[in-house]
Order: C-alpha cells, then structure tokens, then sequence
C-alpha cells in the first residue's frame, strides 16, 4: 500500500478536479511570485490575494475530491472551482490586463455557496 493516495481509480470527473486543484496551486506560486517580484503596491496586494484565494482552494480541490461518486459533492467542488477561476480570475485580470473587478464579489459568493454546499453533503447520508 502507498504512503500517497493514488487517483488512477478515481472517476474522469473527480479526477478533472483533482488536476484542476493541483493546476490553481501552481498558477497561485506563480501569481505570488510576480507580486513579490514584479508588481508593486495595490496591484502586489491584488495578486497575492488572487495566489491565495487560488492556493487555499487548489489544494481543498485536489484533496476533497470524492472516492466515490457522489453528485451533490461533485457538484460542490465543481462550483468551489468556478467561483475560483471568477474570483481569482478577476484579482489577476485588474492587474495584468486592466480588466475590471466586478465579477470577484460573484466568484466569492460562488465559493460561499461551494462550501455551504460541501458541508450539506458531509451532513447527508
């Protein structure tokens, strides 16, 4: 038996999330890299806000995903995901291309629900 829980068994669902998690912890060393090194100010706050919104939930992503199918915790983590990418998404978009911030409040509310959501399915049966 491995020390490391092997996800070679895992439906292409959880394992979609599973690498989607381990995906948004990466762009999150990076995005803090670039704050420390590159940006400066607001925007340094902005990234390193963006890194850990984006490490803290690649790495709940790629721990939670469920054994066994179970659509309501599947869905959790699929919107865990989403409201992510918004949230995170946005942060990073405002400093490296000028996008607007409007659609972060959307992508924390998204990541709210996710885990209201997350604790429903750990209360059911």
């Amino acid at each position: 038996m491995s020390l490391y829980p092997s996800t070679h068994h895992l439906p292409l669902p959880a394992r979609l999330l599973a690498a989607a998690g381990a995906l948004l912890a990466a762009a999150a060393v990076a995005l803090s890299a670039y704050a420390a090194h590159a940006a400066q100010g607001e925007d340094a706050q902005r990234l390193h806000s963006a890194a850990l919104f984006a490490f803290g939930h690649g790495i709940a992503l790629a721990a939670l995903v469920p054994r066994r199918p179970r659509m309501f915790r599947t869905l959790a983590l699929v919107l865990l995901l989403l409201g992510t990418l918004v949230f995170s998404g946005s942060l990073a978009g405002a400093v490296l291309s000028g996008m607007t911030t409007r659609f972060a409040p959307i992508g924390g509310s998204m990541m709210i629900l996710a885990w209201v959501l997350y604790a429903a399915d750990a209360l059911r049966r």
